[in-house]
């Protein structure tokens, strides 16, 4: 983590608080009775909580938004019980156990209320990280191109391509399984042995990338064994002409969805698979995905050109690649990969996408 100037929004936020707590009266005399003094607790640490968030999002990429958000309640909750007991020994003031608790609840909720709005923008941007190498060292490699394969019990096609081409780089654009939770006791077999062929892939000296789509969860912890893993927008490659992303966040219009991409990379969704017994946990991810298949139809049956068109457009100089629409398109420099079933996968080769 490096530190960057936004570092000083915190530290000055948290200096004000600590002055304040050492006054016995608000500024000014005013005086705040309940339960305006506990909204009051609520917005001060709400903005500290902002203020880490931007923080924490600037000087480490490669944290992914639930743990961000974990991270920036826990130090405000504990920089709330600091100042309720750095509070006790001030003359004419009291330390109230509630206004901890307004603290606390005010850095959450001022997490919530700051992303609600990325809902109706493509600055959603901000759910996502990267961490890893985005530069192949051997940049004149085949680069094969996997979207949207929704494995089940078996990694269809996989082996076959690795055997045709043995020399290539990999590229997996998400979806790779039907539904990927990325917590202990909740990986399939056949998730472990995608790991497996993964280790053995770099094992032979191949790059592979990973860059997550709306069926995986939760996966940072296998980020050490890829060369390259993200999510959300911003995916490329250096040296080479190639940007990309999912693509589910393409469309600004499928807000029921977009809601859905903030709540399902959240904190509290985390703890609740952690907390879940694994085979109750295992339940509740199938019914997931279930729900997933049928869920807002609408806008996922017409492809959102003018939408896809816009985000390739952000990227002039490239070629701009998503998989998620299970559909082949080209707009400009956008291309939209066609679904990777039974094995037809695509390739980046001498500066053009094709088929395999």
């Amino acid at each position: 983590m490096r530190f960057r100037p936004s570092w000083l929004l915190p530290l000055a936020a948290a200096a004000a608080i600590f002055w304040l707590s050492a006054q016995s009266h608000y500024p000014g005399g005013l005086e705040l009775p309940p339960p305006l003094d506990k909204l009051a607790h609520a917005t001060v640490f709400g903005l500290l909580a902002l203020t880490l968030d931007l923080a924490l999002r600037t000087s480490s990429p490669g944290l992914p938004m639930y743990k961000r958000h974990l991270a920036v309640v826990a130090l405000v909750a504990l920089y709330g019980a600091t100042d309720e007991w750095h509070q006790r020994f001030v003359p004419g003031r009291d330390c109230d156990g509630l206004d901890w608790a307004a603290d606390t609840l005010g850095a959450a909720l001022a997490l919530a209320v700051a992303y609600l709005p990325l809902v109706f923008t493509r600055r959603l941007g901000w759910s996502g990280w990267r961490r890893g190498t985005p530069a192949r060292p051997h940049p004149d490699r085949d680069l094969v191109l996997v979207a949207d394969p929704h494995w089940g019990r078996a990694l269809t096609g996989l082996e076959a391509a690795t055997t045709a081409h043995p020399e290539a780089d990999w590229l997996f654009l998400g979806d790779v399984f039907d539904v990927w939770v990325g917590l202990p006791g909740l990986e399939t077999e056949t998730q472990r042995a995608f790991l497996a062929w993964v280790d053995a892939r770099r094992a032979a000296g191949r790059w592979v990338g990973l860059w997550l789509g709306n069926r995986e969860y939760f996966l940072d912890r296998h980020a050490d064994r890829l060369d390259l893993l993200g999510e959300g927008m911003g995916g490329r490659l250096e040296g080479e002409a190639l940007a990309w992303e999912h693509g589910d966040l393409i469309n600004t219009a499928d807000r029921q969805y977009r809601l859905w991409h903030l709540v399902s990379r959240s904190g509290p969704l985390w703890l609740l698979f952690r907390l879940m017994p694994a085979r109750l946990a295992r339940r509740v991810s199938s019914w997931l995905e279930r729900k997933m298949r049928t869920t807002n139809a609408a806008y996922r049956l017409a492809f959102p050109r003018a939408a896809f068109r816009a985000a390739a457009a952000a990227h002039p100089g490239t070629t701009f690649l998503t998989g998620h629409f299970h559909t082949h398109e080209v707009e400009a420099n956008g291309i939209a990969l066609p679904w990777a079933h039974e094995g037809a996968f695509m390739v980046w080769r001498g500066g053009k996408v094709e088929a395999l």
